[in-house]
């Protein structure tokens, strides 16, 4: 009998049909079979010795919720006989509850020893712990997951001890992750948690990878690619970070629709053994990052959301640097412009990108999304969309001093100030983890036109926020442009980590990176660099707030909430979300 390895997993809904992934171990056929009638079923594939299946369900109702179940050739496996959890369920919520998206990034989840957590308690299993305790009761829409959900750089000692009975750890990469199966093993590490298996299989979720899904400063620069690319372990890593990531994150990003026309998911389907496919591709993948779209657009009804690569995508050319490549910036700017006007028709914008799985574009056909729609402004033209959501790993607006810093070490790593302080810049990039948006100025700047651009004029949305994570604490900030004022609500939410440690170094850090003082000495720091003026300014209007923790907007109509909590231990032993802030957007 075929037996539930891992999962499930609801990944994409849009209120008529979703995706439910598994792994199981051995060749089967899932079914995903709902209370009201709804169901898919999916034959296995394999990859690495590893067996998957994504299960399309259709025939699902808008605006109701279903418990479902997981057989594997005709065999019950979910929920287990003895779960101490609510029933899983496939849900969208009525049209005038709104949308509730939860969102942070960060997860190192290894399990507490001896009941003791050292980095604090997990904000997803807490989570988890209040949606299982009152089922009826608000929960997310949508759970999006901005990076980093396991760090193959930095394993458990559990995971170690198990890495050691397969390879000398004194050869490279030591006690990193190496390759396939070890990747698999960090992803059953993290998801067969049993507070967040089950949130995952109730709660539908949103990925993109971030450094730590492949490794610490992960495409830093061109120079740090070529030292890289030099050892002998650094591409079975890659290919398998990258092939990982396509079967346990990105597969599940995809609709129905999509996922019918991906000619990988096909290839990987159609033969009996998928490993050869999957890795050619990856192949391709490192010999040309341009030519594969990790990015993805969905609508929740009036919600926009853009999920931005801001990793693979970089061009990394000292000469030419930028967070995205030009396909992935046009295609971009064509997602954000779709119904606005002067932007790519829904199903356009490949901008000669492959769509090989990485990615068709990611996109829902305009108007799809979860089924539902708000009413537009009484006496206003009505835009694609009433919030435009941007999510990338790496926040865009930083405490002012780390701005200006990573604009200065852009400069001297370009031969700003000559070939010696170049070589030291490189250095310090690398040493400082010198690689956000403000270290790509021109991608800085053409973000902050493209925003406001978005949230300007006829149409324009009541809100764009961009959401973000890496930096293990969060905070508010809000831009502001000379000379002109967008007509949406802008602001860089960033919450960050949902599981690991906040050194003191860090609180201490980020808390001066704010304040006055390190704005005038950042500004001096510039004009040794010779930086021109960023695009926008912007100031913090909120944080930074430390600890393990989750953000969450509410989106009803034009109106936007956001509410951070933070995980804390009770005195009885639990674990509770305590709200830290919750405000109005818009």
């Amino acid at each position: 009998m075929a037996g539930l390895r891992l999962g499930p997993l609801l990944r994409y809904t849009d209120g008529s049909c979703a995706t439910v992934w598994v792994e199981s171990d051995r060749p089967c056929t899932a079914e995903v079979r709902c209370a009201d009638g709804a169901s898919g079923t999916s034959r296995t594939f394999q990859i690495a010795g590893h067996h998957y299946a994504l299960v399309a369900v259709s025939g699902l109702t808008p605006g109701t919720a279903t418990e479902y179940e997981v057989l594997l050739d005709g065999a019950r496996v979910w929920p287990p006989p003895d779960s101490r959890f609510p029933p899983s369920v496939i849900a969208s919520s009525p049209a005038d509850a709104g949308t509730r998206i939860a969102f942070g990034s960060c997860r190192w989840a290894a399990p507490p020893a001896g009941g003791h957590d050292p980095v604090g308690p997990d904000a997803l299993d807490t989570l988890s712990a209040r949606i299982a305790a009152d089922p009826e009761a608000a929960r997310p829409d949508v759970l999006l997951l901005l990076g980093d959900q396991v760090y193959a750089d930095e394993v458990s000692d559990a995971t170690r001890r198990w890495i050691s009975g397969r390879r000398d750890l004194a050869d490279p990469p030591g006690d990193q992750v190496a390759d396939y199966e070890e990747y698999t093993r960090l992803y059953y590490e993290s998801w067969l948690d049993p507070e967040v298996r089950w949130l995952l299989s109730t709660v539908p979720s949103c990925m993109i990878f971030d450094d730590h899904d492949v490794i610490d400063d992960w495409n830093t620069s061109e120079a740090w690619l070529a030292d890289m690319r030099a050892t002998d372990w650094w591409r079975e890593r890659l290919l398998s970070g990258l092939m990982s990531y396509w079967v346990y994150q990105q597969l599940g990003n995809l609709s129905p629709a999509e996922l019918a026309t991906d000619p990988l998911y096909a290839a990987v389907r159609d033969t009996p053994d998928g490993t050869d496919v999957l890795r050619t591709f990856a192949a391709r993948t490192d010999a040309d990052p341009s030519s594969v779209r990790w990015s993805y657009r969905r609508d929740f009804g009036r919600v926009r959301l853009l999920m931005v690569d801001s990793r693979a995508a970089r061009v990394l050319k000292e000469n030419r640097r930028a967070m995205l490549d030009p396909g992935e910036a046009a295609w971009l700017r064509e997602q954000i412009l779709d119904g606005r006007g002067g932007g790519a028709e829904a199903g356009a914008g490949t901008s000669g990108h492959t769509e090989a799985g990485a990615g068709t574009s990611g996109r829902t056909e305009a108007g799809a999304g979860d089924g539902r729609a708000e009413e537009a402004r009484v006496g206003e033209p009505e835009g694609a969309y009433d919030h435009l959501l941007i999510g990338t790993s790496l926040p865009w607006l930083l405490p002012h001093l780390v701005h200006d810093v990573e604009a200065w070490n852009a400069a001297m790593c370009a031969g700003e100030r000559g070939a010696r302080w170049a070589r030291l810049g490189e250095r310090i990039r690398r040493g400082a983890d010198l690689e956000h948006w403000s270290a790509f100025p021109s991608s800085f700047d053409a973000l902050a036109d493209l925003i406001a651009e978005a949230g300007t004029g006829p149409g324009a949305p009541a809100t764009v926020s961009v959401l973000s994570g890496d930096v293990h604490h969060a905070y508010v900030a809000e831009p502001s442009w000379p000379g002109r004022a967008p007509d949406a609500h802008v602001a860089q939410l960033t919450c960050s980590p949902v599981h690991n440690s906040v050194p003191l170094s860090i609180r201490l850090g980020f808390r001066f990176g704010w304040s006055a003082w390190a704005r005038a000495l950042g500004r001096r720091v510039a004009r040794h660099g010779r930086c021109a003026e960023p695009a926008v300014g912007w100031r913090k209007t909120g944080g930074p707030w430390f600890g393990n923790q989750i953000m969450t907007l509410t989106l009803r109509g034009r109106s936007a909430r956001l509410r951070l909590e933070q995980a804390r231990a009770e005195r009885d032993g639990t674990t509770a979300l305590r709200v830290i802030t919750d405000r109005e957007l818009a």
